[in-house]
């Protein structure tokens, strides 16, 4: 194939620290697809893209390959605009089916493989997952899950856990995936608003050394969900949870029901039809900023889809890739990685347990051993483990590695550069990718087939209408906007669960109405007249001193530069003056918090941020606390630490990490001082 002669190549590099060679743009995944659609170049296919969805969606599904039961007769309507958007019209499509036909062929051929913290290893082969998927189906058909059966799912990341999720698929129910980490009564919360009828859970994992009681809470959180009739438990540790359970409701994930519980809740017919693809098959719920979680609505044609493209077109994944990110099923990276993965025909690499544990090298082994050739992780992570220096990196062998992937948080330049030398030796490139759970992937990205600046996205995912614009919805380039997406996509969420009209008014005020007819996503973004996005922050999370708005990352960046310093929040407070001052809030390396120094590296801070920022942006204060409060999924809540430092109420911790991070920061705050 030849390599492509493109416009993008005469846009200024000379920041960008990877470009790429021309085998890899001869040899690409979207190099090959641009080839296919008989454009010149990703410019026009991303035009044509913008201008005709129908069209590029379309193509894109074609070009995956994807087996669908009844191919559509139409790629989009749009009678209900674009907010409502419906897909694949007149189709009939499986996404599990799909999945495991990809995976198994060659039967052969590895399609997953797992490690547990302790060290346990599981291998399946294409036909073997399809064997295990198919007798989880029965075995929960037989439990009473069927078309439209709303199952909670609250496992880590286990070998069942993916089979769960492709089997509750083949049966075409409806499952919301948990966050393993949520207590008790935050999973009973979700397993309520769902009216979920069946769980699954396990037994117990393994984390940092230390047993988790998976099942004990899930058990509670059963006994406070009064829709809950059937609770299946993988055996992960070997406690007895059914056995000490309500018999009628308990069950051993890989046993057939009793005949009492036969009684308790009849068994369901297998469908014989693949369903069409607008049936939803997964909620998860996504929390904001003020509100309840809202349940987002997918489909078996909507977020597999939009994942398995990505992968190919943004991640260039290949039939026998092997794709290692470091997740949770309860974060959208979950179901994505499942999903996208397995549509592709390649590998997928799952591990159980804490990503330092039982030392600072387990997650480059981890992916050395199995042989990842694209490893995801976020930048909190990275910031976490480069603190340990660069052994742990070198003792492994990563050779197989191609692409690095990050996701989560805008990025700060010396962890994004650790990563991009340290790991990746300079020769990989390191895919930035933002989007979210309600879009089923990226908005924008650092594809293959462009240079990449440090910390940059190089252009929006292709196929995505991403803009940047002011609150008139016109776009703004070399100044912060709004994060917009101009064209419906076949990933985004249909709306929020439960479908009444206060749940669509709900979706149409968080996404369409602030800008009318435009998705506004809820980020800060900066696009560059050389084409280079940035993120800076939730526009929630902004910062405005003395009428000057800035991103939250802005401010953070100046303060992890500091050699002292492993991370830092910036939070805006209420200011009678200025309207809103800025509090920095620091954690400072245990070396020289030891060394009594955390005060002196706080004036530090404050003294850079002043140099480089501003007089204005001149901190109201910079403190020094143990720990940021964290998703699992790496996330800082910023918003938690706002609420916490004003002695705010903080609202639902129960995604957290590190709740003690709270009090720690309130001790800190004006309030905790006195």
């Amino acid at each position: 194939m030849p390599v492509p002669t493109t416009p993008w190549f005469a846009r200024p590099d000379a920041d960008a620290v990877w470009r790429p060679d021309p085998e890899r743009l001869a040899d690409s995944r979207l190099a090959r697809f641009l080839a296919t659609t008989g454009l010149p170049d990703l410019d026009a296919l991303q035009a044509r893209a913008v201008e005709d969805p129908a069209w590029f969606w379309g193509a894109a599904v074609d070009d995956l390959g994807l087996a669908w039961a009844r191919q559509p007769a139409t790629t989009l309507a749009l009678d209900r605009g674009p907010a409502f958007a419906r897909w694949w019209i007149g189709g009939r499509f499986d996404h599990a089916a799909a999945a495991l036909a990809a995976s198994s062929t060659p039967a052969d051929r590895e399609a997953l493989a797992w490690e547990g913290e302790d060290g346990a290893v599981v291998r399946l082969t294409g036909a073997e997952l399809a064997t295990a998927v198919e007798a989880a189906a029965d075995r929960l058909a037989a439990h009473g899950v069927g078309p439209g059966t709303r199952v909670g799912v609250f496992l880590p990341m286990l070998p069942e856990t993916a089979i769960a999720v492709l089997a509750l698929g083949r049966l075409q129910a409806v499952f919301t995936p948990i966050f393993s980490g949520y207590a008790a009564p935050a999973v009973a919360s979700r397993l309520r608003a769902f009216e979920a009828s069946h769980l699954i859970t396990a037994d117990g994992f393994r984390r940092r050394g230390t047993v988790i009681p998976l099942g004990e809470r899930a058990a509670a959180a059963a006994d406070d969900s009064p829709t809950v009739r059937r609770v299946l438990v993988v055996r992960r540790i070997g406690e007895a949870v059914p056995a000490d359970g309500d018999p009628d409701r308990d069950a051993w994930w890989d046993e057939p029901p009793t005949r009492r519980q036969h009684a308790a809740v009849p068994p369901r017919e297998r469908p014989t039809a693949a369903p069409d693809p607008e049936t939803p098959y997964m909620i998860i719920y996504t929390s904001g900023t003020t509100g309840t979680p809202k349940g987002t609505v997918h489909v078996h044609g909507g977020f597999p889809i939009k994942a398995a493209i990505d992968l190919a077109h943004t991640f260039d994944l290949r039939r026998g890739d092997g794709l290692f990110w470091f997740t949770d099923l309860g974060w959208m990276m979950g179901p994505w990685a499942i999903s996208g993965a397995l549509l592709l025909g390649a590998r997928l690499v799952l591990y159980e347990g804490a990503p330092d544990h039982p030392d600072p090298g387990r997650l480059w082994a981890v992916a050395a051993r199995h042989g990842a050739t694209h490893l995801g992780v976020s930048p909190t992570l990275v910031r976490a483990l480069l603190v340990h220096g660069d052994g742990p990196v070198r003792d492994a062998d990563l050779d197989r590695l191609r692409i690095l992937g990050s996701t989560g948080e805008p990025w700060n330049p010396d962890p994004w550069r650790w990563l991009f030398e340290v790991v990746g030796g300079g020769r990989l490139p390191i895919v930035n990718y933002t989007g979210g759970t309600e879009v089923a992937g990226g908005i924008l990205g650092a594809g293959p087939l462009r240079p990449i600046r440090p910390t940059s996205f190089n252009g929006p995912c292709v196929g995505m209408a991403a803009d940047v614009v002011d609150a008139t919805g016109t776009t703004v380039v070399d100044a912060v906007g709004e994060l917009a997406i101009r064209a419906p996509w076949p990933g985004m969420t249909r709306g929020f669960w439960g479908g009444t009209p206060a749940e669509d008014e709900r979706y149409l005020e968080t996404y369409w109405r602030r800008v009318p007819g435009l998705w506004i996503h809820g980020d800060w973004a900066v696009r560059d007249r050389d084409g280079f996005w940035y993120l800076h922050g939730r526009s929630d999370d902004t910062l405005k001193v003395a009428g000057k708005r800035l991103g939250p990352a802005e401010v953070e960046a100046v303060a992890v530069a500091h050699p002292a310093v492993v991370e830092a929040a910036a939070i805006g407070i209420p200011d009678p003056l200025k309207g809103e001052v800025v509090v920095v809030l620091c954690v400072v390396r245990r070396d020289a918090v030891a060394a009594g120094d955390a005060a002196a590296v706080c004036q530090e801070v404050e003294a850079r941020i002043v140099a480089e920022l501003g007089k204005p942006v001149r901190p109201a204060a910079v403190a020094a606390i143990p720990d940021l409060p964290r998703t699992r999924s790496g996330k800082i809540m910023r918003r938690v630490a706002r609420a916490a430092w004003l002695g705010l109420d903080p609202g639902d911790l129960s995604a957290l990490e590190n709740p003690a991070a709270v009090a720690a920061i309130a001790a800190e705050g004006p309030v905790g001082r006195g």
